[in-house]
């Protein structure tokens, strides 16, 4: 029996899973506000960024014993420079004719969501020969 428990390969594939569908949702709202020059908050849009992390947080030997996998360990705000734009007719506009926009990079994002997505979809193929494993030695069992 494994020592980690029956169901861990699911567990990890499902932490990989939860974590990759937050970042593309992060993504995804850095994309619809990439031109975004007031929020609520005050100031331009900036880019979150998500912190991926293994585990529970905790060092791998530690967690040897509980949750293997990933998780998201925190979602920030990318601290690189806001782009500033010349549009002196904008009521935005610094004295210098100047407004601050997004740091969002629309190539930047896709590049990140073409590798979560492509993560995610090694978690589904994974998560399918797990089910597959698990039906088959269901069938063994059954047969012995």
């Amino acid at each position: 029996m494994n020592p980690l428990g029956a169901f861990t390969a699911y567990d990890i594939l499902g932490s990989g899973l939860t974590a990759n569908q937050l970042w593309m949702n992060v993504i995804a709202e850095n994309l619809a506000n990439a031109e975004t020059t007031v929020t609520p908050a005050g100031g331009p849009y900036r880019r979150q960024e998500v912190i991926l992390a293994p585990g529970t947080g905790q060092s791998f030997a530690a967690s040897l014993g509980s949750a293997l996998g990933v998780h998201v360990a925190a979602i920030v705000p990318d601290p690189s420079p806001l782009r500033p734009v010349y549009d002196p007719g904008s009521p935005l506009a610094d004295a210098q004719g100047y407004v601050m926009m997004p740091n969002v990079n629309p190539v930047t994002e896709m590049t990140d969501l073409v590798a979560a997505s492509q993560s995610f979809d090694a978690n589904v193929s994974a998560l399918s020969v797990a089910e597959n494993t698990t039906q088959a030695a269901f069938k063994i069992l059954q047969g012995a």
